[in-house]
């Protein structure tokens, strides 16, 4: 599983051009889930996530979490984090996740994200989304379960 985390001060994703998940300060989630994934790897993931300090404390430190600032979280799916380039031009996505099985694990990690935080909005698993973000920092992080 993979998470690449910006830390944003709003951000928003629209499908058929009606916005369907909307945040404030926090995290702007991209979730790609791969064939090996499983609830026990999204646990990690999500524990991990939430435990993230990159928040800047008064002494202007990144040493603060999500659930500290009241942080908002807004998780997209995105199968071409497994994106293959190793051969040729074209991208391979053998590793990503079969698509129910997919979205199976990303409703769960929707699922464990909102017994830990308030705000959590997503996008739609499988559609064409135009996401839009004022990045804060700006700040990027990529988390892989296969290094945690």
């Amino acid at each position: 599983m993979r998470f690449i985390v910006q830390r944003v001060k709003k951000a928003e994703v629209e499908v058929e051009n009606t916005v369907i998940g909307k945040i404030e300060e926090g995290f702007l989630v991209f979730v790609g889930v791969s064939q090996a994934d499983t609830e026990v790897i999204a646990d990690k993931m999500v524990n991990k996530l939430i435990g993230l300090r990159i928040f800047e404390d008064e002494n202007g430190k990144t040493n603060l979490d999500i659930k500290t600032v009241y942080g908002e979280l807004l998780i997209i799916s995105q199968f071409t984090l497994y994106a293959d380039c190793k051969k040729g031009n074209r991208p391979s996505f053998i590793r990503a996740g079969a698509p129910d099985m997919a979205n199976s694990l990303y409703e769960y990690v929707l699922k464990k994200c909102r017994k830990e935080i308030t705000c959590v909005q997503s996008g739609e698993f499988g559609a064409d989304m135009k996401v839009s973000l004022v990045n804060d920092g700006p700040f990027t992080i990529i988390l892989d379960s296969e290094e945690l």
